[in-house]
Parts: C-alpha cells; structure tokens; sequence
C-alpha cells in the first residue's frame, strides 16, 4: 500500500502541490477516476489538471470538493 512517505506518481504531485501552498477543485468524479483542477492559492486561477484513476489520490480527496 502507497503512504505519504512513499507516494505513488499522481499522490506525490498532488502532495507537492499542496505543500507549496496551491490548491485543488474536484472537477470530474468517474468510475474509479478523478480529475482536479490545480489553483493558486491566491485568487484561485487554474494553473493545471490532474486526472488520476490511482487509488492513493481518491484516498487523499476522499469526500472533499476542494482544498483548503
């Protein structure tokens, strides 16, 4: 099982992400699969997408619509 200490590729940008001060919007929910948009902590404005089917970001996501 993939932990924080050893992410799977999709996890570790997304923790990377998050650390550095961004944040994310769910924009897509599928059928194992998610796609969230990558937005500047300050305003909001998209600066990327990250779609994963890895079951290490649907963890991480879990309910949230976005983050912060």
């Amino acid at each position: 099982m993939d932990t924080e200490d050893d992410p799977t590729p999709d996890l570790a940008r997304l923790l990377r992400w998050e650390d550095s001060g961004g944040g994310w919007r769910v924009i897509a929910v599928g059928n194992g699969s998610l796609t969230l948009s990558l937005v500047t902590c300050d305003g909001g404005e998209e600066m990327g997408v990250l779609a994963s089917t890895e079951s290490s970001v649907l963890d991480h996501v879990g309910e949230r619509m976005r983050y912060p």
